[in-house]
């Protein structure tokens, strides 16, 4: 843990795990305020957890989450009451601890000094001067006529998408003034969770420090992003600081709304009910998979898009082919459960596919979407919205369920200037320039061109957009162009792989020629890419801007 005291009455602290609280008991504190929300980040547990770790320890414990950004003065009079009611010293915590910082300093506004707030929160580390004009400033957030710092290049987001772009651009200009904003201490390989999920790769191999990562030369701000105001080139974080850029690019990734299937927050990592779309619960489904012996093992997939389309069934076909192997597949029943009407989106990949769910005698259950589930009575509940009928529900029976999230933009993506109707990036679906802001680009998971939402994407767009914008800088058109490929390497049994690769409309876009890999039957060497070849691909290449295979195709500017 990372404990920074404010006040003898509080302390502040990034994210904690359940695990924390036997030693936060013992350090003295006697309560505790979580601010931040459930579901924000793959390796975050929820709240459920932790109070129920802060009740064994002893520790009366607050809920008051707060969206990153968006502290309201409500927000600060309901920090400063709980404070005042709650048992001291009271240990506050949200993904850095900015958030507690900012509540706390915005509920003192009227008890201390600004002086006093800022010599504080600054000694803990956490700084307040946005809040501090804030304060200043009756109350209302700093305009972006302020200034904290100003770079010619700003990156929100530092996943897939965001340090390979940072590379790429030093790659071409080393002495470009570069800085990437991300809050997160760790940096996850996605594709690689899965593998945990099938007991093919241990979760550590999927994680590397964020401070590691970040290219040489490039400034890390290790905050979240509150808002945008293009119009004045600037970026707003959490505590009020103000960023300004020349060009700006967007790729914070997506939200996994796991709120969204009422049930699924209080019951996820036990009952049966796991997901390998977060960092802590993939190990979770290679231990379910390993003691399940008989019964309904049931796999859902929710409305598009979602990140990684092919995962939902990646975790049935590894689970599957484990049952197969030891024995026991004619014992349990296999629920596929698709909220859309087709097993995959690219038709040439379906008959390869198809085999396997004959292999493991799976149901294919299509328009049914899961929107409650009860974990103790291992029940879980899909809406069924088939063509021309009414909607209707239904109750399945589960002893194991792998739930694959709904998916939405994040917050702060959905309500800014940036977004289109949906809520994504708005941006060309060729050069990923926004449609309305000539500076900024946007790419990966966030962006609403209709292409698959894979890190292969994202390898791909990176040249792209650090090509445009070098073109922008030195008054060149818009050359670079995405041709929307994606690739989803469908893990049908162990040692073997369907690898899907395609761009814009379901043009099959292979990478190898076809004696190689044949991308629509099950091959060994694209279980080898996957295995062996792919993630040192993904750590030693695409995020220090080495762009084999990934060069931009140049075309007739528009």
């Amino acid at each position: 843990m990372d404990v920074r005291k404010i006040t003898n009455q509080l302390s502040v602290s990034p994210q904690i795990a359940a695990t924390d609280l036997w030693e936060i008991a013992n350090l003295g504190f006697r309560s505790v305020i979580c601010n931040r929300p459930d579901g924000e980040a793959a390796d975050q547990p929820t709240f459920e957890e932790i109070e129920a770790a802060a009740k064994k320890a002893g520790l009366e414990i607050r809920y008051l989450p707060i969206v990153s950004g968006k502290v309201r003065d409500e927000d600060a009079t309901d920090f400063g009451a709980a404070l005042d009611e709650l048992p001291k010293p009271v240990f506050a915590y949200c993904r850095t601890g900015t958030r507690s910082a900012t509540l706390w300093s915005l509920s003192q506004a009227g008890n201390l000094d600004v002086s006093d707030i800022l010599g504080k929160t600054c000694a803990a580390g956490y700084d307040m001067g946005g809040v501090v004009r804030r304060i200043a400033n009756g109350g209302r957030t700093p305009t972006a006529t302020a200034e904290d710092a100003r770079f010619d290049v700003v990156i929100v987001g530092g996943g897939a998408a965001g340090i390979a772009v940072a590379s790429s651009l030093k790659a071409r200009k080393s002495d470009l003034d570069i800085a990437v904003i991300d809050p997160a201490d760790i940096h996850y390989y996605q594709p690689g969770w899965t593998m945990v999920g099938g007991g093919v790769f241990k979760a550590a191999e999927t994680a590397k420090t964020m401070g590691s990562l970040i290219p040489s030369g490039v400034h890390w701000i290790k905050s979240a992003v509150a808002a945008f105001e293009p119009k004045d080139n600037a970026v707003v974080l959490d505590g009020c600081r103000v960023v300004k850029y020349d060009r700006l690019v967007v790729c914070p990734g997506l939200k996994l709304d796991w709120h969204k299937v009422d049930g699924l927050v209080e019951t996820l990592g036990k009952n049966g009910v796991t997901s390998n779309y977060r960092y802590d619960l993939a190990p979770y489904t290679w231990h379910l998979v390993q003691n399940l012996k008989k019964g309904r093992a049931i796999f859902t997939q929710p409305p598009m898009p979602i990140k990684c389309a092919g995962a939902p069934q990646k975790a049935l076909y590894l689970s599957g082919d484990h049952w197969k192997r030891s024995g026991v597949l004619h014992d349990i029943d296999i629920q596929f459960m698709n909220a859309g009407g087709v097993l995959f989106g690219v038709k040439d990949y379906v008959p390869a596919l198809m085999q396997y769910i004959k292999r493991y005698d799976a149901n294919l259950n299509f328009f049914h979407n899961l929107v409650a589930i009860d974990g103790p009575g291992k029940t879980a509940t899909f809406e069924i919205k088939e063509p021309d009928q009414e909607a209707r529900r239904i109750d399945v029976p589960f002893d194991m369920i792998h739930v694959t999230p709904p998916q939405v933009a994040p917050d702060f993506i959905r309500v800014s200037p940036l977004a289109d109707s949906a809520g994504w990036v708005d941006v060309d679906q060729a050069t990923l320039r926004h449609k309305i802001y000539n500076n900024i680009w946007s790419l990966g998971d966030v962006m609403n061109a209709p292409n698959a939402k894979t890190a292969a994407a994202a390898r791909k767009q990176a040249p792209v957009v650090a090509e445009n914008l070098m073109a922008d800088i030195e008054g060149r058109p818009q050359e670079a162009e995405y041709d929307g490929y994606g690739s989803c390497p469908l893990t049908v049994e162990r040692g073997r792989i369907v690898l899907a690769e395609f761009g814009y409309g379901g043009k099959l876009l292979p990478s190898f020629p076809q004696w190689l890999i044949d991308g629509t039957k099950p091959s060994h060497a694209a279980w080898l890419l996957k295995e062996r070849i792919l993630p040192p691909i993904y750590w030693k290449a695409m995020l220090r801007g080495k762009e084999w295979m990934a060069k931009p195709e140049k075309v007739t500017a528009s």
